[in-house]
């Protein structure tokens, strides 16, 4: 068992439409740009492309949610409530990466555990980890096939049309 018994995932997004990558990708940047008001353009792609991944359906280009091969979680109690891992889900914060905990220890004990069994439980069962977000975990997409060395992703992307929150046709690309 890789859980402590009184611990739960909490899943919060899996496959991702097309269309609602392309509204994220606005939204962070549109984020990024109040939060950092003097940061350029290029500045702004680079910090938002940070969180979340251009939108772009162009072959070689892989959008790790696309794919159905990305998740993204959180650890919780038994009735849903989620722990302490030290920022929001999707925060745009440096605090995000993964691996600041382990980089300023004492800042928050709580959270750097809780990371750390994530981690380690995800990693143990095959997935990756996207190092800038504590809560992002890749899965026989292109990602994932880059950082184990794999010859080929297991997953590609699908496209999903989207009325009224039904899928009405999905294609592979």
């Amino acid at each position: 068992m890789l859980l402590p018994e009184n611990t739960s995932f909490i899943l919060y997004d899996g496959y991702r439409p097309f269309q609602v990558q392309q509204y994220l990708f606005t939204h962070f940047s549109e984020q990024i740009k109040k939060q950092y008001p003097t940061y350029t353009e290029e500045e702004v792609l680079e910090e938002t492309r940070k969180y979340v991944a251009f939108p772009s359906l162009e072959p070689g280009h892989s959008i790790p949610h696309l794919t159905g091969g990305a998740i993204d979680l959180t650890l919780g109690d038994l009735v849903g409530n989620a722990l302490n891992l030290g920022t929001d889900f999707d925060a745009i914060d440096p605090k995000s990466a993964t691996r600041y905990f382990e980089q300023h220890p004492n800042e928050n004990e709580e959270a750097l555990k809780y990371r750390r069994l994530l981690y380690n439980c995800m990693i143990a069962v095959g997935f990756t980890n996207y190092s800038e977000e504590w809560w992002h975990y890749d899965f026989g997409n292109a990602t994932w096939a880059r950082r184990i060395d794999a010859q080929q992703a297991r997953y590609g992307a699908v496209v999903a049309e989207v009325q009224d929150n039904n899928v009405k046709e999905c294609r592979y690309i």
